[in-house]
């Protein structure tokens, strides 16, 4: 464990922002999930996981080019389901 009192504040920030993270992460999964599993409405979840999954790259807990390539995939997914 931290010593230093600066050590022990970065340890308290580490730790809130890995719940943060976690829980935006859990929420990408679920609508990627959802997008999969979806029937005749994917196309009408793909936007919502679109939007899920930009602004996970926007606050910097995926990467962007992860983002990217994840997006590129379920609609890839999305319309080969579709036709």
């Amino acid at each position: 464990m931290a010593n230093h009192k600066s050590a022990l504040k970065r340890a308290r920030q580490n730790e809130n922002r890995r719940l943060r993270n976690k829980s935006v992460k859990t929420r990408v999964k679920s609508v990627v999930k959802a997008v999969r599993t979806a029937g005749d409405d994917a196309a009408a979840k793909l936007d919502e996981a679109k939007s899920v999954i930009d602004k996970a790259a926007k606050r910097g807990v995926i990467h962007k080019r992860t983002a990217a390539r994840s997006i590129s995939r379920l609609s890839k997914h999305v319309n080969s389901v579709s036709k």
